[in-house]
């Protein structure tokens, strides 16, 4: 199993870093571009959120991110220092009295473009796994 982990501080120009990490990630464990989009939207957007709304923009607080790669599945792992939240309970983005709302598609988009999502730590952390094809030579850019 391969690892990699890195630490931000809770500062949204670090999104930067998070897009380089899974940029560098691409690069060295060689995954499709067909998942890369989903994999660069989710995470990102689950590190958005762990500044936003788990540590509160608090510079002083870092968001973690960590990348597991095992046989044929990445796993990214992001955890922040906030209180959690209740992600059982969230409204539903698509129903009509939220279609207007500018946030509160974040978890549901992360729902929908990986393969599973899980929170642990009352929220302060989630896993989003994303399922790949066996690793073939030769792969083309």
């Amino acid at each position: 199993m391969n690892q990699v982990k890195i630490q931000i501080p809770s500062l949204i120009e670090n999104i930067r870093v998070v897009e380089s990490f899974i940029d560098n990630s691409k690069d060295e464990f060689e995954f499709e571009d067909d998942i890369y989009g989903n994999i660069m939207v989710a995470v990102t957007e689950s590190v958005n959120n762990a500044i936003r709304h788990g540590n509160k923009f608090d510079k002083d607080k870092n968001v973690y991110l960590t990348l597991q790669v095992e046989d044929n599945q990445l796993t990214f792992e992001i955890e922040d220092e906030g209180p959690g939240f209740d992600y059982e309970n969230l409204p539903d983005p698509t129903a009509p009295e939220n279609l207007e709302n500018p946030g509160g598609r974040g978890i549901f988009l992360m729902r929908n473009l990986c393969d599973k999502v899980s929170f642990e730590e009352n929220g302060k952390k989630v896993q989003l796994v994303f399922n790949i094809a066996p690793s073939q030579n030769g792969s083309s850019n």
